[in-house]
């Protein structure tokens, strides 16, 4: 009798701590997000007069502002920059879950670069992303004193997640306008701006025509000058 009551016992204290640990996490998740995100976005997430409602963010948008460290921030009348994130992967995830439950919005794309088409993708992305971002990634002015920022540092999630949300002045690609496999092309494409082949010679940034004509202007017919003058002196002394 003694040897079955120790078995029960036994097995309801293995049994315990899998059914508590569900409750802490959904506590930590709501805790971290009252710590951090109330305060602008509301308890409820629907939003205050100092930032809007998360309702339709989904998990992409809180993936995407958690895992670039733009969220979350102390002057909310400036454009959020990238910066290290504030929360750890674990945080982040929770706090991801916690702002996807408060309403319908887009998941996490999953994105496998290697099934995207790097053709495709740089067409797509010249004729959508490059406008803003520069057609090396490298990002570029807006109107309104913001900024586009540069893909570089983003990692294919980051990218994939910026398309499905349209973060600040950026259009919301859905579903309809690029599929998942467009999705891929894209991600691919913008990492292969990380190190593009450049046959043509010094890419000096690939910052575009402009600056790199300006080099070539003064690097070039500052060359071609000294190299008078030098051969001017050569020929006076002689």
């Amino acid at each position: 009798m003694r040897l079955v009551l120790a078995l029960v016992m036994g097995a309801t204290v293995i049994a315990a701590p899998s059914v508590a640990r569900e409750e802490p996490r959904a506590e930590r998740a709501e805790q971290l997000y009252i710590t951090g995100c109330s305060s602008c976005h509301g308890i409820d997430g629907t939003g205050t007069e100092q930032a809007p409602s998360l309702e339709n963010s989904g998990a992409a948008g809180a993936y995407y502002y958690l895992e670039t460290g733009r969220m979350p921030m102390t002057d909310v009348d400036r454009q959020p920059r990238r910066k290290s994130p504030a929360y750890d992967p674990g945080e982040i995830e929770l706090l991801v879950e916690h702002v996807a439950a408060l309403g319908d919005g887009p998941d996490i794309p999953e994105v496998d670069v290697e099934d995207g088409d790097l053709a495709e993708g740089g067409v797509l992305f010249r004729g959508n992303c490059a406008p803003c971002h520069a057609a090396a990634g490298i990002g570029g002015a807006l109107s309104y004193g913001r900024a586009a920022p540069g893909l570089h540092e983003s990692n294919p999630e980051v990218i994939a997640a910026a398309i499905r949300i349209g973060p600040g002045q950026m259009p919301v690609f859905d579903e309809q306008v690029f599929d998942e496999e467009e999705v891929a092309s894209i991600v691919r494409y913008a990492r292969y701006l990380d190190s593009p082949e450049t046959p043509g010679g010094a890419p000096l940034g690939g910052a575009g025509p402009i600056p790199e004509g300006f080099v070539a202007w003064v690097l070039g017919i500052g060359s071609l000058l000294l190299a008078t003058l030098w051969i001017g002196r050569r020929m006076g002394d002689g």
